[in-house]
């Protein structure tokens, strides 16, 4: 034990001279967490406070294309700008950049015309239905398309959502002048403005709520996703001092002086994992303090702690022992410091893709949603999840536990290999 409790004063006083070692294991993820956690919050604000920017050409004279600027109006997702003149591709693309508009519509000359003749077109098909006589006018040509500009920059989900809101709009329009020409048609005078609002405005409410366990609901926050995910990616970023201190030791000859010596060098490895799992707890403590601390003052989602305290403090040591693992594992293989430092860090964002910190498991396809479940960061990830998001307990992410203990003996088992074939134990 006292050859243990000196080696591990050993490994904290090389660690503590460590300076760019514990800043990449502390400043950077800190930094990470706070500025991813920032922009995703402000991209929710963007859908639910503010208001996307958009110009709207609107070449028509008619009612129906000023109906169809008020509806985008009332959808809540826009800041709208009218702009006059019949605008070409070039017209709006400088027009989109001097508003700093995201998005650009031109509605076309005969849009009210179209709209109110397939609208009467519907209505007589409809009366003919029923078996009542109805005047359906001239066919119905095909409404002439709306032209949407959009900055290439918009992310592909935003924009889908954007173009939801936009047929949405639309979508209303074409019905309340189709509801327009039947009432007419069978009564002989225009809807009543009450009534179309109660049969327009009539919509069947949604309740949204988020799954969880044991009745316990956790409201999903930016801070909730990134504060754990970024934990995660800290953690395992330790390759870049432990990896390299394990490098040292080799090139130095320590390895050859500790066989001279009564000891073993499974007490440094053992030294180093206590060492290091402790370095991995203090960062998950330091960036959890943050999300409940300070990102409250900085004007974002305070992070809330899981019920579950004790599964919290099992994942998290669980998760750091397969960092350090992975660390020492690499630091053994590896013959120089340059080796690990870059395929450590290509390694840790390799495994932290896959495992769905920068891309959510669910949206990955094919192979790479198979290969997720070889990183550790996965397994971590989902429990983490399941703790912060779903009020989960511990027997709730056992079974992910189970494979992150199983991929940490697998990196031991590696380790002890790589010892024994440099003839190092």
């Amino acid at each position: 034990m006292f050859k243990l409790w000196a080696t591990i004063l050993k490994d904290i006083r090389v660690l503590w001279r460590d300076k760019p070692g514990i800043t990449l294991m502390f400043v950077m993820p800190i930094t990470l967490v706070i500025v991813v956690t920032n922009i995703q919050n402000s991209t929710f604000q963007l859908m639910n406070k503010n208001k996307l920017p958009i110009l709207i050409d609107n070449r028509d004279t008619g009612q129906v294309g000023k109906q169809f600027i008020s509806s985008i109006n009332k959808i809540g997702m826009f800041n709208v700008f009218q702009i006059s003149g019949n605008q070409n591709e070039k017209q709006m693309s400088d027009a989109m950049h001097q508003k700093d508009a995201m998005l650009g519509i031109i509605i076309p000359s005969n849009f009210s015309a179209k709209v109110s003749a397939k609208a009467k077109n519907t209505a007589g098909k409809a009366l003919k239905s029923f078996g009542l006589d109805a005047d359906t006018g001239k066919q119905a040509g095909d409404i002439d398309p709306l032209t949407l500009y959009y900055n290439p920059v918009l992310q592909e989900s935003l924009r889908l959502s954007v173009e939801g809101g936009v047929r949405s709009a639309l979508q209303l329009v074409e019905s309340r002048e189709t509801l327009r020409s039947l009432y007419y048609s069978i009564n002989e005078k225009p809807l009543p403005e009450s009534l179309e609002n109660e049969m327009l405005n009539n919509k069947t409410a949604i309740n949204e709520i988020p799954v969880s366990r044991e009745g316990i609901r956790v409201n999903p926050t930016a801070t909730q996703h990134n504060a754990p995910a970024w934990t995660i990616f800290a953690m395992f970023f330790i390759i870049m001092s432990l990896g390299v201190s394990v490098v040292k030791e080799k090139t130095s000859g320590s390895f050859t002086r500790l066989k001279t010596l009564p000891t073993n060098y499974v007490v440094a490895i053992v030294s180093k994992q206590i060492t290091y799992l402790g370095v991995t707890v203090i960062q998950a403590i330091v960036i959890f303090s943050i999300g409940i601390f300070l990102f409250p003052l900085m004007g974002l989602p305070g992070l809330n702690l899981p019920p579950d305290i004790f599964a919290l403090v099992v994942i998290t040591v669980v998760t750091g022992w397969c960092a350090v693992s992975y660390a020492i594992c690499v630091g053994v293989f590896a013959e120089t410091q340059e080796q690990v430092n870059g395929f450590g860090a290509i390694s840790i964002v390799i495994l932290s893709a896959l495992g769905g910190l920068m891309v959510p498991s669910f949206a990955m396809q094919g192979f790479f949603k198979n290969a997720a479940n070889f990183s550790p960061m996965h397994w971590s990830l989902e429990a983490y999840y399941t703790l912060f998001l779903e009020g989960g307990k511990l027997k709730d992410i056992l079974h992910n536990i189970a494979p992150l203990i199983i991929i940490t003996l697998v990196l031991q088992f590696l380790t002890i290999l790589g010892l024994k074939r440099k003839n190092l134990i």
